[in-house]
């Protein structure tokens, strides 16, 4: 892999251990590490127990940037809303622009994501294919 900075990606979860799980699935099967992008978990409080919290996406977000951007995938509804409110009002001003919360599946998504990120697309393509991962089959033409 290149020495070139990548789109860092930010898994968010209601639990600390599937957001974990989750960045290492995706480190094993996308074989990112090395130069890939960054991968970071953000999930559950603070103090251990389920649930969102923004200020840990935040932290989440400034960790991942590599200078490229970052893109956030989220397991559900409050946990996009953490990401949305850590893009909008938690980080530094200049890194807003390019944060990109993704609508996409979280493993999926997480996993495609990272490979487009390794392959050194841009932080408008990244969450695209991301949010596309919702759409692909897994029994093909089996029901």
């Amino acid at each position: 892999m290149s020495d070139e900075p990548r789109v860092g990606i930010v898994v968010v979860s209601h639990s600390a251990a599937l957001a974990a799980a989750t960045v290492d699935l995706v480190r094993a099967l996308a074989n990112v590490d090395g130069g890939g992008p960054r991968l970071v978990a953000a999930g559950g409080m603070a103090d251990g127990a389920t649930g969102t919290d923004a200020a840990r996406a935040a932290d989440a977000i400034a960790a991942a940037d590599a200078g490229r951007g970052v893109v956030v995938l989220a397991d559900l509804g409050g946990a996009v809303l953490a990401a949305q409110l850590a893009a909008s009002e938690l980080i530094d001003p200049d890194r807003r622009a390019l944060v990109r919360v993704s609508g996409g599946p979280l493993v999926e998504g997480a996993f495609i994501a990272a490979v487009q990120a390794a392959a050194g697309d841009a932080v408008d393509a990244v969450p695209q294919a991301a949010d596309e991962a919702g759409s692909l089959r897994k029994l093909g033409d089996a029901s």
